[in-house]
């Protein structure tokens, strides 16, 4: 007998969520930085669970939107906490309730819709701290479980997935049985290369970057070619993301490569090129272009 069920990972950013998303699937679906703003889109990763199809939405991080685009995410946020069967919100191991967990909970108390607790980086706390943890979140809100985790290490992640689980209703599987995600290859290998972004640039840069691939093609012998160009908003950041001749942008296409050769599972030829176009960040028609869409 098939079940499903839809499932949203909610939380602050950099909390955890894509690591927790791309560990539960077992897949890389998100890619995962310590900068914020690190997802943009909403990402659905696939759990196949015996008859069981769990479909995960690792949502950006709630913030506080300062353009169009930190406009787009925060709703595509606030979408996402309505109509699913269950919401995950991931925090910190920190005992006091942040602004945005506490909205987040406002969000989940109006829906009306069932939510687990996943106290992330477990790792990093001792056991005492933990409990005070678990004790000023069941104050604030009647979750049906509250589970301690590390996505980092994978620790706490069956019990998270038994009580998902429990979500699921009888009905067919939304996607193949054989997928686990629904981003086109092409997306996420433009979210590879965004990833390396992140990983080797400094503070302001990355944030001001997005990646459009505009050729994605298989060769007679196997080879994919991959051209991607990355944006970014001004000429002074273009000059440190292509770095002294051409360094710093050779390595981040060598290492998105590696990514995507290893997701592809074939050999791939990948040419990057950098142009400014200033404030895409508030530009409907840029976003649009760059997949966040208004559905």
């Amino acid at each position: 007998m098939e079940k499903n069920a839809m499932i949203t990972i909610a939380g602050r950013p950099n909390v955890g969520k894509s690591t927790l998303t791309n560990a539960l699937v077992g897949e890389k679906v998100a890619i995962v930085s310590n900068k914020p703003q690190t997802t943009r889109n909403r990402i659905t990763g696939i759990v196949a669970r015996g008859e069981t199809q769990l479909v995960l939405m690792d949502t950006p991080g709630f913030h506080r939107a300062r353009t169009r685009l930190g406009e787009y995410m925060d709703k595509v946020v606030r979408e996402s906490v309505a109509d699913v069967d269950a919401v995950v919100l991931v925090v910190e191991p920190i005992a006091s309730i942040g602004r945005q967990e506490t909205e987040l909970i406002g969000q989940i108390k109006a829906s009306g819709i069932p939510a687990v607790l996943a106290v992330n980086k477990i790792d990093t706390v001792e056991k005492s701290e933990l409990l005070s943890v678990i004790a000023a979140y069941a104050q604030a809100h009647e979750f049906d479980a509250i589970i301690p985790i590390s996505a980092k290490r994978r620790e706490g992640l069956e019990e998270l997935l038994d009580q998902l689980e429990k979500y699921a209703e009888e009905g067919p599987h939304l996607f193949p049985d054989d997928m686990y995600t629904d981003q086109p290859e092409k997306q996420i290998c433009a979210e590879m290369l965004r990833e390396k972004l992140l990983w080797k640039l400094d503070k302001e840069v990355p944030h001001g970057t997005a990646v459009e691939v505009t050729r994605f093609g298989e060769r007679e012998d196997g080879v994919v070619e991959i051209e991607a160009t990355i944006y970014c908003e001004k000429a002074s950041h273009k000059g440190i993301i292509i770095g002294k001749k051409g360094e710093m942008l050779r390595s981040i296409g060598e290492m998105a490569r590696k990514d995507m050769e290893e997701f592809l599972g074939t050999k791939v030829y990948l040419q990057t090129w950098v142009k400014v176009k200033e404030n895409w960040r508030d530009s409907q028609f840029m976003l649009r272009n760059f997949g966040f869409s208004e559905q």
